[in-house]
Parts: structure tokens; sequence; C-alpha cells
């Protein structure tokens, strides 16, 4: 879809969080967004073996990716980090499907503060030439955060809504122009 024209851009989200990311891409769709909800539990993506050709659902991922304008990324932290299917999504995807793109972040934690995922998720995208958008959403206390499907703090739940409104927002941002460091990215361009 070409979205120089219109503001409804087509978005990808991965994740296993299906509330908080629902919630995202609610206010996606309510700003004009034409919105997919992609559940990797539901897929066939085996561990990433670069010396096999697209297994399973790689494929069809990837091209889900491609088409996107936008992405939301969403995942609970595990360890520190994101969570091993996200980063088989990922290693799945490269610089045709990210390269240029927006993509927005959230991640929910048991315990504080998700920040350490959400910067690891945040170099994963820069690396691969995205832009990635400056707000994120945190959730921490993710049990006590959600009650009966819905937020219990109203200025979370806002948080989580404006990263889909940003997501829409910034889908057709224009890429700045080629630096010494994006030069240096192996791989990229």
């Amino acid at each position: 879809m070409n979205t120089k024209d219109q503001p409804s851009p087509e978005y990808f989200a991965q994740q296993e969080q299906l509330n908080d990311q629902c919630e995202a891409l609610d206010a996606a769709d309510a700003a004009g967004a034409s919105t997919e909800l992609v559940d990797l539990r539901a897929l066939d993506l085996p561990m990433f073996d670069a010396d096999e050709d697209a297994p399973g659902d790689a494929a069809e991922l990837a091209a889900t990716v491609r088409a996107a304008d936008a992405i939301l990324l969403g995942t609970p932290m595990y360890h520190g980090s994101y969570s091993s299917p996200l980063k088989t999504a990922l290693d799945y995807c490269g610089f045709d499907e990210f390269e240029d793109k927006t993509v927005g972040l959230l991640a929910v934690a048991g315990g504080g503060f998700p920040v350490t995922a959400l910067e690891h998720l945040r170099s994963v995208c820069r690396a691969l030439d995205a832009w990635v958008i400056p707000h994120q959403a945190a959730i921490p206390k993710a049990s006590n955060a959600i009650d009966d499907g819905a937020f219990v703090d109203d200025g979370l739940a806002e948080r989580v809504r404006t990263l889909g409104r940003r997501a829409v927002q910034y889908a057709n941002i224009e890429p700045d122009p080629d630096s010494f460091e994006s030069q240096e990215n192996v791989g990229a361009r």
C-alpha cells in the first residue's frame, strides 16, 4: 500500500503480550491505519539456520513485514532481554524487511521496568536501518497492570495507545541521509 497519499498504513505486530499490543493496534486503527496482529505462537518458525531456505512460515512472516509501512514489536522481558520467539522471527527478517521502516517498541515485565529488553530491540532495529519511534511503552509488574483484559492504570493505557498513534504519525517519515555510521553497518545497503 502506498502511504504517501493516504494516512492508513498497514501494520505488523509481532509479540506475545496480546492484550497490551492490541491496545496499541486499536489506537493505530482509530488513527486510520489498517492493522494486522501476527501472533508468533501461531507460526511455525524453527530456530534460524542460515543454511536453510526459509522453512515453515518464515517466508510468509518476511513478506508480511516487508509489506508493512510500520511495525510494532512487543515482547515480555526474559532474563533482561526480549523473548526467544521474537529473536527467531527477527532472524528470519533483514534489511529487505526493516530498512527505512518505522518501528514502535513495547515490552512487559513481571517485575521492574523492562528497559533492557527495549534497549536490545532498539539496537537490533537500528542495526537493520529501521527508524525506531522515540516513544516506547514499558509495562512493569504486568500481572498487576491488567485486570480482566483491561489496564488498571489509565496513564499506562494512554502510553500504549500513544505508541499506536505515533506509529501512524511517523509511518511515512523520510529517512535520514546516509551517514558514515550507516556505511559501517556491514550488510546494509
